[in-house]
Protein backbone atom coordinates (compact mmCIF):
# COMPACT_ATOMS: atom_id res chain seq x y z
CA UNK A 1 0.00 0.00 0.00
CA UNK A 2 1.20 3.46 -0.76
CA UNK A 3 0.50 6.89 0.85
CA UNK A 4 0.54 10.65 -0.25
CA UNK A 5 3.07 12.54 1.74
CA UNK A 6 -0.24 14.63 2.66
CA UNK A 7 -1.69 11.41 4.59
CA UNK A 8 1.67 10.36 6.28
CA UNK A 9 1.39 14.15 7.91
CA UNK A 10 -2.23 14.07 8.81
CA UNK A 11 -1.55 10.47 10.16
CA UNK A 12 1.33 11.65 12.79
CA UNK A 13 0.21 15.23 13.49
CA UNK A 14 3.19 16.67 11.60
CA UNK A 15 4.37 19.16 9.44
CA UNK A 16 4.85 18.31 5.70
CA UNK A 17 6.11 21.15 2.81
CA UNK A 18 6.46 20.47 -0.96
CA UNK A 19 4.55 18.07 -3.08
CA UNK A 20 2.23 16.54 -0.92
CA UNK A 21 0.14 14.46 -3.25
CA UNK A 22 3.78 12.24 -3.90
CA UNK A 23 2.89 8.73 -3.01
CA UNK A 24 5.61 6.42 -1.38
CA UNK A 25 5.35 2.83 -0.71
CA UNK A 26 7.81 1.97 2.09
CA UNK A 27 10.34 3.74 4.24
CA UNK A 28 13.81 3.28 4.06
CA UNK A 29 17.74 4.09 5.08
CA UNK A 30 18.53 7.28 3.55
CA UNK A 31 21.66 5.97 1.14
CA UNK A 32 19.65 3.19 -0.69
CA UNK A 33 16.50 4.94 -0.50
CA UNK A 34 15.06 4.58 -4.44
CA UNK A 35 12.39 7.14 -5.96
CA UNK A 36 8.82 5.41 -4.32
CA UNK A 37 10.37 5.06 -0.31
CA UNK A 38 10.24 8.03 2.20
CA UNK A 39 13.74 8.17 3.40
CA UNK A 40 13.77 8.13 7.43
CA UNK A 41 16.43 10.97 7.53
CA UNK A 42 15.60 12.94 11.04
CA UNK A 43 18.79 13.81 12.05
CA UNK A 44 21.67 16.47 10.33
CA UNK A 45 23.91 13.62 10.34
CA UNK A 46 22.04 11.64 7.59
CA UNK A 47 22.02 14.61 5.31
CA UNK A 48 25.14 13.02 3.02
CA UNK A 49 23.70 9.36 3.06
CA UNK A 50 20.67 11.15 1.96
CA UNK A 51 21.86 12.91 -0.96
CA UNK A 52 23.70 9.38 -2.19
CA UNK A 53 20.40 8.22 -2.74
CA UNK A 54 17.36 8.59 -5.17
CA UNK A 55 14.60 10.03 -2.43
CA UNK A 56 12.13 11.78 -3.55
CA UNK A 57 10.73 12.36 -0.33
CA UNK A 58 12.15 12.44 3.35
CA UNK A 59 10.85 12.44 6.94
CA UNK A 60 13.99 15.34 8.25
CA UNK A 61 14.85 17.00 11.39
CA UNK A 62 12.87 20.06 12.18
CA UNK A 63 14.60 23.35 10.07
CA UNK A 64 15.92 21.15 7.67
CA UNK A 65 16.15 22.71 4.28
CA UNK A 66 15.00 20.08 1.84
CA UNK A 67 15.32 21.78 -1.69
CA UNK A 68 18.50 22.23 -0.41
CA UNK A 69 18.52 18.19 0.02
CA UNK A 70 17.25 18.18 -3.72
CA UNK A 71 13.74 16.48 -1.94
CA UNK A 72 10.50 17.64 -3.73
CA UNK A 73 8.60 16.87 -0.31
CA UNK A 74 9.39 16.31 3.37
CA UNK A 75 7.74 15.78 6.61
CA UNK A 76 9.41 16.83 9.69
CA UNK A 77 9.45 15.13 12.96
CA UNK A 78 10.95 16.91 16.22
CA UNK A 79 10.64 13.65 18.16
CA UNK A 80 12.33 11.06 15.61
CA UNK A 81 11.78 7.66 17.08
CA UNK A 82 8.11 8.99 17.80
CA UNK A 83 7.59 9.41 14.42
CA UNK A 84 9.37 6.70 13.34
CA UNK A 85 7.16 4.43 15.49
CA UNK A 86 4.08 6.01 13.17
CA UNK A 87 5.63 5.48 10.18
CA UNK A 88 6.67 1.79 10.73
CA UNK A 89 2.49 1.00 11.81
CA UNK A 90 1.73 2.43 8.39
CA UNK A 91 3.60 0.70 6.12
CA UNK A 92 3.70 -3.06 8.06
CA UNK A 93 2.47 -5.29 6.34
CA UNK A 94 1.88 -7.74 9.39
CA UNK A 95 1.42 -11.59 9.26
CA UNK A 96 -0.58 -14.24 7.60
CA UNK A 97 -2.82 -15.45 10.08
CA UNK A 98 -5.43 -17.06 7.38
CA UNK A 99 -8.54 -16.90 7.98
CA UNK A 100 -10.64 -18.45 10.86
CA UNK A 101 -9.76 -21.74 12.21
CA UNK A 102 -7.58 -24.33 10.09
CA UNK A 103 -8.73 -27.58 10.01
CA UNK A 104 -5.72 -28.90 11.55
CA UNK A 105 -5.91 -27.56 14.15
CA UNK A 106 -6.82 -28.80 17.35
CA UNK A 107 -9.89 -27.04 19.99
CA UNK A 108 -10.99 -28.97 22.58
CA UNK A 109 -14.70 -29.21 22.52
CA UNK A 110 -15.28 -27.39 25.79
CA UNK A 111 -12.81 -24.31 24.64
CA UNK A 112 -14.42 -21.47 23.60
CA UNK A 113 -12.89 -18.94 20.35
CA UNK A 114 -14.11 -15.75 20.74
CA UNK A 115 -15.80 -13.89 17.34
CA UNK A 116 -13.27 -13.01 15.00
CA UNK A 117 -10.48 -15.36 15.87
CA UNK A 118 -7.91 -16.22 13.57
CA UNK A 119 -5.99 -19.96 14.37
CA UNK A 120 -3.10 -21.70 12.45
CA UNK A 121 -2.88 -25.35 11.53
CA UNK A 122 -1.29 -27.60 14.13
CA UNK A 123 -2.03 -25.28 17.16
CA UNK A 124 -3.78 -26.82 20.00
CA UNK A 125 -6.09 -25.12 22.44
CA UNK A 126 -6.90 -26.77 25.65
CA UNK A 127 -9.94 -27.46 27.82
CA UNK A 128 -12.30 -24.95 29.04
CA UNK A 129 -10.00 -22.11 27.53
CA UNK A 130 -11.32 -19.27 26.45
CA UNK A 131 -9.79 -16.97 23.55
CA UNK A 132 -10.85 -13.49 22.95
CA UNK A 133 -12.46 -11.86 20.32
CA UNK A 134 -10.12 -10.90 17.22
CA UNK A 135 -7.34 -13.17 18.58
CA UNK A 136 -4.53 -13.99 15.97
CA UNK A 137 -3.24 -17.38 16.67
CA UNK A 138 -0.16 -18.66 14.38
CA UNK A 139 0.51 -22.22 13.66
CA UNK A 140 2.35 -24.34 16.20
CA UNK A 141 1.28 -22.83 19.13
CA UNK A 142 0.23 -24.64 22.13
CA UNK A 143 -2.59 -22.54 24.72
CA UNK A 144 -3.39 -25.39 27.78
CA UNK A 145 -6.32 -26.00 29.56
CA UNK A 146 -8.11 -23.22 31.50
CA UNK A 147 -6.35 -20.43 29.91
CA UNK A 148 -8.28 -17.19 29.51
CA UNK A 149 -6.51 -14.93 26.80
CA UNK A 150 -8.10 -11.29 26.00
CA UNK A 151 -9.28 -9.80 23.20
CA UNK A 152 -6.89 -9.30 19.58
CA UNK A 153 -4.02 -11.04 21.51
CA UNK A 154 -1.18 -12.20 18.62
CA UNK A 155 0.55 -15.26 18.97
CA UNK A 156 3.16 -16.12 16.76
CA UNK A 157 4.39 -19.35 15.79
CA UNK A 158 5.98 -22.00 18.81
CA UNK A 159 4.29 -19.93 21.23
CA UNK A 160 2.95 -21.74 24.58
CA UNK A 161 0.68 -21.09 27.26
CA UNK A 162 0.44 -23.25 30.34
CA UNK A 163 -2.55 -24.15 32.06
CA UNK A 164 -4.70 -21.95 34.34
CA UNK A 165 -2.85 -18.83 32.73
CA UNK A 166 -5.15 -15.13 32.52
CA UNK A 167 -3.89 -12.80 29.84
CA UNK A 168 -5.76 -9.56 29.02
CA UNK A 169 -6.35 -7.81 25.89
CA UNK A 170 -3.56 -7.17 22.96
CA UNK A 171 -0.91 -9.44 24.71
CA UNK A 172 1.68 -10.06 22.04
CA UNK A 173 3.78 -13.14 22.49
CA UNK A 174 6.88 -13.63 20.45
CA UNK A 175 7.95 -16.88 18.43
CA UNK A 176 8.75 -19.64 21.24
CA UNK A 177 7.49 -17.56 24.26
CA UNK A 178 6.36 -19.54 27.05
CA UNK A 179 4.11 -18.17 29.53
CA UNK A 180 3.40 -20.43 32.68
CA UNK A 181 6.12 -23.06 32.52
CA UNK A 182 6.99 -24.47 35.90
CA UNK A 183 9.15 -22.46 38.44
CA UNK A 184 12.83 -23.34 38.99
CA UNK A 185 11.91 -24.45 42.62
CA UNK A 186 13.74 -27.16 44.18
CA UNK A 187 14.73 -28.45 47.80
CA UNK A 188 16.71 -30.89 49.48
CA UNK A 189 15.85 -32.75 52.60
CA UNK A 190 18.80 -31.47 54.55
CA UNK A 191 20.10 -27.93 53.95
CA UNK A 192 22.20 -27.35 50.99
CA UNK A 193 25.44 -26.69 50.14
CA UNK A 194 23.98 -23.65 49.17
CA UNK A 195 21.92 -22.78 51.65
CA UNK A 196 24.82 -23.41 53.65
CA UNK A 197 27.78 -20.92 51.85
CA UNK A 198 24.17 -18.02 51.75
CA UNK A 199 23.98 -18.17 55.53
CA UNK A 200 28.12 -18.19 56.13
CA UNK A 201 29.00 -16.53 53.44
CA UNK A 202 32.09 -18.81 53.22
CA UNK A 203 33.16 -21.26 51.12
CA UNK A 204 34.51 -23.50 54.42
CA UNK A 205 31.39 -26.06 54.32
CA UNK A 206 30.54 -29.82 55.05
CA UNK A 207 30.47 -32.06 52.15
CA UNK A 208 28.01 -34.26 51.90
CA UNK A 209 25.30 -36.13 49.29
CA UNK A 210 22.12 -34.38 48.19
CA UNK A 211 19.32 -34.92 45.39
CA UNK A 212 17.30 -32.16 44.73
CA UNK A 213 13.40 -32.29 44.89
CA UNK A 214 10.78 -30.41 42.90
CA UNK A 215 8.51 -27.88 44.75
CA UNK A 216 5.81 -27.99 42.00
CA UNK A 217 4.38 -24.87 41.38
CA UNK A 218 0.58 -24.38 42.25
CA UNK A 219 0.36 -20.83 40.98
CA UNK A 220 -0.31 -19.40 37.28
CA UNK A 221 0.75 -16.48 35.43
CA UNK A 222 -1.36 -13.23 35.14
CA UNK A 223 -0.68 -10.76 32.61
CA UNK A 224 -2.13 -7.29 31.85
CA UNK A 225 -3.33 -5.46 28.94
CA UNK A 226 -1.03 -4.68 25.72
CA UNK A 227 1.82 -6.92 27.07
CA UNK A 228 4.35 -7.93 24.64
CA UNK A 229 6.57 -10.97 25.46
CA UNK A 230 9.76 -11.24 23.00
CA UNK A 231 11.10 -14.18 21.32
CA UNK A 232 12.57 -17.40 23.53
CA UNK A 233 11.69 -15.54 26.55
CA UNK A 234 10.17 -17.48 29.41
CA UNK A 235 7.71 -16.56 32.42
CA UNK A 236 7.28 -19.08 35.40
CA UNK A 237 4.19 -19.67 37.40
CA UNK A 238 4.35 -18.89 40.80
CA UNK A 239 4.66 -21.15 43.32
CA UNK A 240 1.51 -20.37 45.59
CA UNK A 241 0.20 -17.23 44.57
CA UNK A 242 0.67 -16.49 40.83
CA UNK A 243 3.09 -14.85 38.76
CA UNK A 244 2.35 -11.15 37.82
CA UNK A 245 3.08 -8.88 34.79
CA UNK A 246 1.39 -5.51 35.19
CA UNK A 247 -0.06 -3.89 32.13
CA UNK A 248 1.54 -2.15 29.01
CA UNK A 249 5.06 -4.23 30.30
CA UNK A 250 7.63 -4.92 27.39
CA UNK A 251 9.56 -8.02 27.58
CA UNK A 252 12.08 -7.99 24.81
CA UNK A 253 13.71 -11.60 23.50
CA UNK A 254 16.12 -14.15 25.66
CA UNK A 255 14.39 -13.15 29.29
CA UNK A 256 13.81 -14.51 31.99
CA UNK A 257 11.29 -14.24 34.66
CA UNK A 258 11.21 -16.49 37.29
CA UNK A 259 8.33 -17.74 39.88
CA UNK A 260 6.12 -15.14 42.30
CA UNK A 261 7.96 -12.52 40.72
CA UNK A 262 5.65 -9.53 40.58
CA UNK A 263 6.26 -6.82 38.10
CA UNK A 264 4.61 -3.32 37.49
CA UNK A 265 3.00 -1.42 34.58
CA UNK A 266 5.05 0.39 32.03
CA UNK A 267 7.92 -2.02 32.33
CA UNK A 268 10.90 -2.76 29.77
CA UNK A 269 12.91 -5.77 30.37
CA UNK A 270 15.63 -5.56 26.96
CA UNK A 271 17.19 -9.10 25.70
CA UNK A 272 19.06 -11.40 27.83
CA UNK A 273 17.97 -9.66 31.26
CA UNK A 274 16.70 -11.64 34.25
CA UNK A 275 14.47 -11.36 37.58
CA UNK A 276 14.93 -13.91 40.15
CA UNK A 277 12.12 -15.99 42.29
CA UNK A 278 9.65 -13.69 44.70
CA UNK A 279 11.30 -10.09 43.39
CA UNK A 280 9.02 -7.20 43.48
CA UNK A 281 9.56 -4.85 40.61
CA UNK A 282 7.61 -1.70 40.69
CA UNK A 283 5.92 0.57 38.05
CA UNK A 284 7.98 2.18 34.96
CA UNK A 285 11.17 0.14 35.77
CA UNK A 286 13.90 -0.28 33.04
CA UNK A 287 15.71 -2.90 32.80
CA UNK A 288 18.62 -2.49 30.13
CA UNK A 289 20.14 -5.63 28.35
CA UNK A 290 21.91 -8.30 31.00
CA UNK A 291 20.55 -7.23 34.06
CA UNK A 292 20.15 -9.65 36.47
CA UNK A 293 17.83 -9.07 39.61
CA UNK A 294 18.58 -11.20 42.97
CA UNK A 295 15.16 -13.34 44.54
CA UNK A 296 12.86 -11.50 47.10
CA UNK A 297 14.43 -7.95 46.91
CA UNK A 298 12.23 -4.87 45.57
CA UNK A 299 13.15 -2.70 42.87
CA UNK A 300 11.05 0.78 43.26
CA UNK A 301 8.78 2.79 40.57
CA UNK A 302 10.37 4.70 38.04
CA UNK A 303 13.95 3.23 38.58
CA UNK A 304 16.63 2.65 35.50
CA UNK A 305 18.95 -0.12 35.56
CA UNK A 306 21.63 0.27 33.50
CA UNK A 307 23.00 -2.66 30.81
CA UNK A 308 24.55 -5.67 32.15
CA UNK A 309 24.09 -4.47 35.80
CA UNK A 310 24.00 -7.00 39.10
CA UNK A 311 21.13 -5.77 41.60
CA UNK A 312 21.83 -7.57 45.08
CA UNK A 313 19.41 -5.29 46.85
CA UNK A 314 16.69 -3.88 47.28
CA UNK A 315 16.56 0.19 45.16
CA UNK A 316 14.54 3.25 46.25
CA UNK A 317 12.04 4.51 43.84
CA UNK A 318 13.64 7.20 41.05
CA UNK A 319 16.92 6.12 41.55
CA UNK A 320 19.30 5.63 38.42
CA UNK A 321 21.76 2.66 39.15
CA UNK A 322 24.85 0.50 37.23
CA UNK A 323 27.35 -2.20 37.81
CA UNK A 324 28.21 -4.97 39.60
CA UNK A 325 27.21 -4.41 42.16
CA UNK A 326 24.58 -2.08 41.17
CA UNK A 327 24.82 1.65 42.96
CA UNK A 328 24.19 5.04 42.06
CA UNK A 329 25.04 5.67 38.94
CA UNK A 330 27.17 9.07 40.23
CA UNK A 331 29.20 6.41 42.39
CA UNK A 332 29.29 4.12 39.66
CA UNK A 333 30.82 6.49 37.31
CA UNK A 334 33.18 7.83 40.25
CA UNK A 335 34.73 4.06 40.79
CA UNK A 336 34.92 3.86 36.93
CA UNK A 337 37.06 6.60 36.70
CA UNK A 338 38.84 5.35 39.19
CA UNK A 339 39.32 2.31 37.76
CA UNK A 340 40.66 4.16 34.66
CA UNK A 341 43.44 5.40 36.90
CA UNK A 342 44.51 2.19 38.52
CA UNK A 343 48.21 1.78 36.56
CA UNK A 344 48.26 4.99 36.99
CA UNK A 345 48.10 5.14 40.43
CA UNK A 346 50.26 1.56 40.79
CA UNK A 347 53.13 2.97 38.67
CA UNK A 348 52.97 5.90 41.16
CA UNK A 349 52.94 3.68 44.06
CA UNK A 350 56.02 1.94 42.92
CA UNK A 351 58.35 5.14 42.36
CA UNK A 352 57.06 6.00 46.06
CA UNK A 353 58.31 2.51 47.51
CA UNK A 354 61.08 2.31 45.51
CA UNK A 355 61.70 6.20 46.66
CA UNK A 356 61.33 5.21 49.96
CA UNK A 357 63.15 1.91 49.92
CA UNK A 358 65.97 4.01 48.44
CA UNK A 359 66.06 6.74 50.84
CA UNK A 360 66.35 4.39 54.20
CA UNK A 361 69.16 2.27 52.51
CA UNK A 362 71.06 5.02 52.17
CA UNK A 363 70.19 5.60 55.53
CA UNK A 364 71.28 2.89 56.60
CA UNK A 365 74.62 3.12 54.80
CA UNK A 366 75.42 6.31 56.41
CA UNK A 367 75.19 4.88 59.58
Amino acid sequence: MDYKISEIAHALGLLAEGNLDLRVSHASEPAVAGPDALAMATTPKYAEALMQGHARAAMLWDGADWEKLGLEAAIFAPRPRWALAGVSELFDPGYEFGEGIHPQAFIHPTAEIGPGAQIGPFTSIGARTRIGPGARIAPNVTVSEDVQLGSDAILHAGARIGARCRIGDRYIGQPNSVVGGCGFSFVTPEPSAAEDVRATLSGERLLRRQRWHRIQSLGAVQIGDDVELGANSSIDRGTIRDTRIGSGTKIDSVCQIGHNVQIGEDCMMCGMAGVAGSARIGNRVLLAGKVAVNDNIFIGDDVIVGGASRVYTNVPSGRAILGDPATKLETQLEIRKVLRRLPRLAAQLTELRDAVFGQNKHDNKAD
